[in-house]
């Protein structure tokens, strides 16, 4: 699998292939419905099977100050689009030149001449171009003049409502990490180096690994049973404390797990953690006996509920 600018011209062996274009943040169901077709088509007409994504998100340029919101990093995106079996991903970096593009600039200078495609795939609502002036109509039309096909896919419904990205975000800020999970087919997984906080945690044994939240959407503030997965392949069960810390000054913003029966150093490693439901909201202890308590009656709820599947 190869992570290539969009804005180069891709290797020879990678031409002529079929494009999923999107964003495809969160790779959800009605995103692999899309990337899933590309290779379909792909594999029956002998061409290279490509992912296109955009990095920064859209929203991200043109609202810089906006919360955080993003659902995967690149990286996730990649092994993610491997695993469905794409060939490459392509990745458009959502700058000043990209946004001024028109429609058919964007075309023209970004699907032809650089990437050279066959053909492309997409979801009914994608939108391209300056001011969002490209649609799945106007793409059409512009492969007809050039020679390449285009094909859409419907969306993916799901209890009667479209899969999106947005409706995923509602459900982890409503604490409802499992019916995020069924939109996304995994659970949602935050993934960061470990890094040193204040060793509290050790101090009444229940040491943590600490991870920044960076640029992942926030889930609502409250205590997680989580799974984590470490860079040996490891596997662990935990809970952790996503949010500010209440019981302590000053406020931080951490996702901190707890593994259960796990001993070792996890600074500097990346580790990927994911939320599998959500317990209870925070809450400011007076005591640290009293904190101490809720900790353990938590790490004894999430080991039932963990230990379910």
């Amino acid at each position: 699998m190869e992570r290539l600018d969009g804005s180069s011209v891709l290797p020879a062996a990678l031409r002529g292939g079929i494009v999923a274009l999107g964003n495809f943040d969160g790779f959800h169901l009605g995103h692999q419905a899309v990337v899933g077709r590309a290779i379909e088509r792909a594999r029956a007409e002998g061409r290279p099977a490509l992912v296109a994504t955009f990095d920064p998100h859209p929203v991200r340029y043109f609202k810089p100050d906006a919360a955080p919101f993003r659902l995967t990093t690149l990286d996730q995106r990649e092994r993610l689009f491997a695993e469905a079996g794409a060939d490459a991903m392509i990745v458009f970096r959502f700058d000043a030149a990209l946004a001024a593009l028109s429609a058919q600039a964007f075309v023209e200078q970004r699907l032809i001449a650089a990437i050279r495609l066959g053909g492309a795939v997409t979801g009914e609502d994608f939108t391209f171009g300056k001011a969002r002036s490209g649609n799945i109509d106007v793409l059409t039309g512009l492969g007809a003049r050039h020679g390449f096909s285009v094909e859409s896919v419907s969306p993916v419904t799901l209890d009667g409502e479209a899969v999106s990205s947005s409706r995923i975000r509602a459900a982890l800020t409503n604490g409802d990490p499992r019916g995020a999970a069924r939109l996304l087919t995994r659970p949602f997984t935050i993934e960061g180096a470990v890094i040193h906080g204040a060793k509290l945690g050790r101090t009444i044994g229940f040491p943590t690994a600490n991870l920044d939240m960076g640029k992942y959407l926030r889930p609502t503030y409250g205590i997680y049973a989580v799974r984590g997965r470490l860079p040996d392949g490891r596997v662990l069960n935990g809970a952790a404390n996503l949010g500010v810390r209440p019981s302590f000054d000053p406020p931080k913003e951490l996702l901190e797990p707890y593994f259960f029966d796990f001993s070792g150093d996890l600074y500097g490693q990346t580790i990927a953690v994911e939320l599998i439901e959500f317990l209870r909201a925070e809450a400011k202890y007076d005591t640290l006996d009293a904190l101490t308590d809720a900790i353990a009656a938590d790490c004894d709820r999430a080991r039932t509920i963990l230990a379910q599947g």
